[in-house]
């Protein structure tokens, strides 16, 4: 594995692929007054790219053009929060999806663990470490520790959508999870519109 620290920016010329795992990391996970901190995306080769945000002016047209080509798959672990964020601070809207967290949620129905830790260790036998999570990630320099559990949250995102779209085809909710995936770029603009903890489809 190989990680790479960008500042600012993702660089000219680089290409992930047709399909990028992404995450992101935050001062906290309060939508509004937690800034975007870092970006992490890898393109399944085993290696990831750490993108440390400038906050004063988030300027990041490479890693802009990329949350938007239309050719691209971004594949997120709880993707609704991601796309709030970047919807929030970086302007746009990232598109098209895929979510691991959705997909587990509608194919794993026999448990409900849909961490990342737990999907990653049942589906692939991996165990990841969750101790750098609640660091600061909005200190100058990142530790190595920062910089390694970041880059274990896209390491794997590839490998668990092929293990889940199998599950999913299998129980016959691969449209169902399509549409929701569709869907989650319009929950984060709800999200971000106030109706963060109203579930508007509900009766009440």
């Amino acid at each position: 594995m190989t990680i790479y620290l960008h500042r600012g920016d993702l660089p000219d010329g680089l290409d992930l692929g047709a399909s990028v795992a992404v995450d992101s990391e935050t001062m906290g996970l309060r939508l509004g007054r937690d800034p975007l901190c870092v970006v992490q995306l890898s393109s399944g080769d085993g290696h990831a790219h750490l993108v440390q945000l400038d906050r004063s002016s988030y300027e990041a047209p490479n890693l802009k053009a990329l949350m938007t080509n239309p050719d691209v798959l971004k594949i997120f672990h709880f993707g609704r929060f991601d796309i709030a964020m970047f919807a929030l601070h970086l302007k746009v809207v990232a598109a098209p999806v895929y979510c691991t967290k959705i997909a587990s949620k509608l194919a794993r129905t026999y448990t409900d663990r849909h961490g990342l830790k737990d999907v990653t260790r049942e589906l692939l036998g991996i165990d990841i470490s969750k101790a750098q999570q609640s660091s600061d990630w909005g200190q100058t320099h990142l530790t190595p520790e920062q910089q390694a559990y970041a880059a274990s949250d896209v390491l794997n995102l590839h490998a668990l959508k092929k293990r889940l779209d199998v599950m999913l085809e299998r129980e016959g909710r691969m449209d169902l999870a399509r549409a929701c995936f569709e869907f989650l770029p319009r929950r984060a603009q709800l999200d971000l519109a106030g109706w963060e903890d109203v579930d508007i489809f509900a009766h009440a």
